[in-house]
């Protein structure tokens, strides 16, 4: 049997601990970040987005755009176990040529994954409980303004982590400020599946028009983490206030 200690911190019991205060282990999808993720991967054109979050054996999907079947796997089989190892975003741009050599390979090549990236959930108090991840099929690049897109989409899930146990404590406050994050971020899904289906209709992405249609997804794109991050923490003041 292969050994896979090396996926274990130092500090894991203390980062499990920091897991667990979310309430989020074995919980019902929230439809919420199921939107969040949907959002994601087409923000940045991949088939395959998650929020992972890794517990002692296993690694949790509490929000899965692509995968549906897919809601837990055993931990040595995910790569977001090893993103948790970093605080930086892990990246695995051709899985096919290059493989993790740190998880369970086979689990990959069944999953057909050719590209990996996955920022880590980093707590206030300093520990990596999942990570927000992207994954093709196909192998890709992924530029430095992406990957700090990426990274602060992973600030705004755990700021949603945060919203989300408010709602739990003071449900009566809290769950139509809940419901309004899950309304902006379907009309923020809306205005990106209309940019890029205008540039589809374009003879290809080097044409003046298709240009200018990446140029206003890219605008959107920073529009929309920035409207959602505003929302959330202005719900988490109004909470806090009340």
């Amino acid at each position: 049997m292969t050994d896979y200690t090396h996926l274990i911190p130092a500090n894991d019991t203390q980062r499990l601990a920091a897991l667990q205060a979310y309430q989020l282990l074995g919980t019902t999808p929230d439809a919420v970040f199921d939107e969040l993720v949907r959002l994601v991967a087409q923000l940045f054109e991949v088939p395959i987005a998650l929020i992972s979050l890794v517990a002692k054996d296993t690694v949790e999907f509490t929000g899965n755009f692509g995968l549906p079947d897919l809601r837990v796997v055993d931990r040595p089989d995910s790569i977001c176990s090893v993103a948790v190892l970093h605080d930086t975003t892990t990246l695995f741009e051709d899985l096919h040529a290059d493989p993790c050599q740190l998880t369970n390979q086979v689990a990959a090549q069944q999953l057909n994954l050719g590209f990996y990236a996955g920022h880590p959930l980093h707590t206030s108090t300093g520990y990596n409980i999942g990570s927000l991840c992207l994954i093709d099929h196909q192998p890709r690049a992924l530029s430095a303004l992406e990957q700090q897109r990426l990274a602060t989409l992973a600030d705004v899930v755990l700021e949603l982590f945060d919203l989300r146990l408010a709602v739990l404590k003071r449900p009566e406050v809290a769950q139509a400020m809940w419901d309004t994050i899950h309304r902006s971020i379907g009309t923020s899904l809306t205005r990106i599946d209309t940019l890029r289906s205008l540039g589809q209709w374009e003879e290809s992405a080097t044409t003046p028009a298709a240009q200018q249609y990446q140029r206003s997804i890219d605008e959107e794109a920073q529009l929309v983490i920035q409207a959602l991050r505003a929302e959330v923490r202005a719900a988490l003041r109004q909470i806090a206030a009340a």
